[in-house]
C-alpha cells in the first residue's frame, strides 16, 4: 500500500503556494516535492521526478494551466486551484480529479486528498476476501479497507448500508463507517440471508428492522425507503423468513 502521494505545486501567486504548503503540510499522507511559480519550469521536473498529484493554477503568465495538462506524460492526478469556476467543464474533460475555486478551506482540500489516497491505496490493496466463522452457516465479521487501514467489522453490528456516489456508508451500533467499495462487491461479502437491497441507495440488515409500513422501512431512527425495482426481491426474501 502506498504510504504517501509525492505532490508538487505550481502556482504564480505566493499567497496561494503558502496556502497550499501548509495545508499539505497537515496532511500525513501527503509529501510535498517541489513548488513552481511557471509551469515551463516545472515540466522537466516533472517528467523527471513522476509525482503522484499535481496542484495546478488556471491563469498563469506563459502558458495557462489547462494548457498544461495534454502536455504531461505520464500524467499524474491533478488537483486545478483557482479562482475562477468557468472551467469546470473543460477540467473535466480533461480527468482532472477535483476542483478547488480559491478561497476554499482545509476541510474542502482534504475532503479531495483524501478520496484520492483512498482509491490509489484500494487499487493497490490486495482484494480482500471476507473471513469466515467456524460455523459454515453463519459469517461473523468482514474486513474492508477503510482509508489507510484494513477494518474488521462485525456483520452482526451493521444496521444497513448507504450508497454515497463511490463510496458505502455503512451504518453499525457503535458508528459509521466509509469504504471505497460497490453494493455488488459488499454483497458477495455479506452472508445473503441476512441482508437484504431495498433500494439502489440502500441495504439493511433484517435482523435490525424495527417495522415497515408503506414500502418504508424503520431501523433505528432511520427510515428507509422501499423502491419498486427491488420490492419484490425483498419481500419474497421475507416471506421466506415469516
Amino acid at each position: 500500500m502506498k504510504e504517501k502521494l509525492s505532490c508538487y505545486i505550481i502556482d504564480d501567486e505566493h499567497l496561494a503556494q503558502e496556502i497550499l504548503e501548509e495545508y499539505i503540510a497537515k496532511v500525513p499522507f501527503l509529501e510535498l516535492k517541489g513548488t513552481f511559480m511557471n509551469p515551463l519550469e516545472a515540466a522537466a521536473q516533472l517528467d523527471q521526478d513522476n509525482p503522484d498529484l499535481l496542484f495546478l493554477d488556471i491563469n498563469m503568465p506563459d502558458l495557462d494551466g489547462l494548457s498544461l495538462i495534454p502536455m504531461l506524460n505520464p500524467k499524474p492526478m491533478i488537483i486545478l486551484t483557482t479562482a475562477y469556476d468557468q472551467y469546470a467543464l473543460k477540467a473535466f474533460e480533461l480527468e482532472v480529479k477535483d476542483y478547488l475555486v480559491k478561497p476554499f478551506s482545509f476541510e474542502r482540500f482534504y475532503k479531495g486528498v483524501l478520496r484520492l489516497y483512498q482509491e490509489t491505496s484500494f487499487k493497490q490493496q490486495p482484494e480482500v476476501k471476507e473471513i469466515k466463522a467456524e460455523s459454515k452457516h453463519e459469517q461473523e465479521y468482514i474486513f474492508l479497507k477503510v482509508g489507510h487501514r484494513i477494518q474488521k467489522i462485525a456483520t452482526r453490528d451493521i444496521l444497513f448500508v448507504e450508497g454515497m456516489k463511490d463510496y458505502l456508508r455503512i451504518h453499525t451500533s457503535k458508528e459509521k463507517i466509509m469504504t471505497l467499495l460497490s453494493f455488488t462487491k459488499l454483497e458477495e461479502l455479506l452472508p445473503g440471508q441476512d441482508f437484504a437491497r431495498v433500494h439502489r441507495s440502500f441495504m439493511v440488515a433484517i435482523d435490525k428492522i424495527d417495522h415497515i409500513e408503506k414500502n418504508r422501512i424503520r431501523i433505528a431512527e432511520q427510515v428507509i425507503p422501499i423502491s419498486d425495482s427491488y420490492s419484490d426481491s425483498f419481500y419474497k426474501k421475507l416471506r421466506g423468513l415469516i
